[in-house]
């Protein structure tokens, strides 16, 4: 028997219909009426064994997983592609004509009342401190720019681009002395996010899986979510999220230690990020107490319907408290 969860939502995220691209390989996507683009790397559909014996109770039981073949970011989200989502008008300046009238529609985010880069950084280096709703509203205004779906990736899909293929701790093996090669994290940060790409990738073509900032998934955290799995495999899961807190963060960032950036480590967002945000009620867009959470972009090879494509992008937000 096969495991496959079904969804709450409308939403389907892997009840496909034909894609355009017969043959899945990488490319570049230009952003279109911009000078931008970004890099997309292909993963192969497959199986994998999910979590880790070594790791935390939320991490077990280990379990087979199944999925579709996917695009992923070479690199995590930077400023230079998400600011123009943030400022009309520097969209508007950074713009190859006048911007169409589907993209200037796209709700943006209220202006933050603090630096958001927190003195890290800007050019090349990662987006930061957006909520799961403004990581989502992001990917729309891709969507509305290119006419490609993007989104979060799920939690089993992110685990399973961060090994590559191998079973190991790490992408890399089981010893956590080679990780400084291939992330910033804690031992080696200065207690900072720096330039995308600048360690090693991973064997499929993927930089700072580990360390830099942590990355959103689409998924509710569910500490107990791998018991939930019967049969013997469990096809495209997803948890899917239905309150505000918590969502699944993978990858860990430049602020933590070398056990959390192992493949199978999971995170939660906290309420605590928004602890000192002045507004009443807190803004659904930022985390003004969490410099260390970004984004990562996931395309599927086969793209869902324009109903499940709007239902996916247009959730409305969750008030927080």
């Amino acid at each position: 028997m096969k495991f496959k969860l079904s969804l709450a939502l409308p939403l389907i995220l892997f009840a496909f219909k034909a894609s355009s691209q017969e043959k899945q390989e990488a490319y570049t996507q230009q952003i279109n009426g911009t000078k931008l683009s970004f890099e997309m790397k292909a993963i192969p559909a497959g199986e994998f064994s999910m979590g880790s014996k070594k790791g935390k109770g939320d991490e077990q039981p280990v379990h087979t997983v199944k999925l579709e073949p996917f695009w992923m970011g070479a690199v995590e989200v930077t400023w230079d592609i998400y600011e123009p989502f943030l400022y009309k008008d520097y969209e508007t300046t950074h713009s190859i004509g006048v911007v169409p009238a589907n993209v200037d529609a796209v709700t943006r985010p209220t202006k933050p009342y603090l630096d958001m880069t927190f003195g890290m950084g800007k050019e090349n280096h990662p987006a930061l401190a957006m909520t799961h709703y403004n990581a989502i509203q992001f990917c729309k205004w891709l969507y509305a720019r290119t006419g490609e779906f993007y989104r979060l990736p799920t939690e089993a899909e992110w685990e399973y681009a961060s090994r590559a293929g191998n079973a190991t701790e790490y992408a890399f093996g089981d010893d956590a002395t080679q990780l400084k090669e291939y992330a910033w994290y804690k031992a080696n940060s200065e207690d900072k996010t720096h330039p995308v790409g600048q360690k090693k990738p991973n064997q499929w073509g993927l930089y700072d899986m580990y360390g830099n900032v942590a990355e959103w998934t689409y998924d509710q955290y569910k500490a107990d979510f791998y018991a939930t799995v019967k049969g013997d495999k469990a096809i495209n899961p997803l948890s899917v999220p239905d309150k505000l807190y918590a969502n699944v963060i993978r990858g860990g960032s430049y602020d933590d230690q070398a056990k959390e950036l192992r493949s199978a480590a999971r995170m939660a967002s906290d309420p605590v990020w928004k602890q000192l945000d002045p507004q009443i009620p807190k803004s659904n867009w930022w985390f003004p107490e969490a410099p260390f959470i970004g984004m990562r972009l996931v395309r599927p090879v086969k793209t869902p319907s324009k109903a499940d494509i709007d239902a996916y992008y247009n959730r409305a937000p969750i008030a927080d408290y």
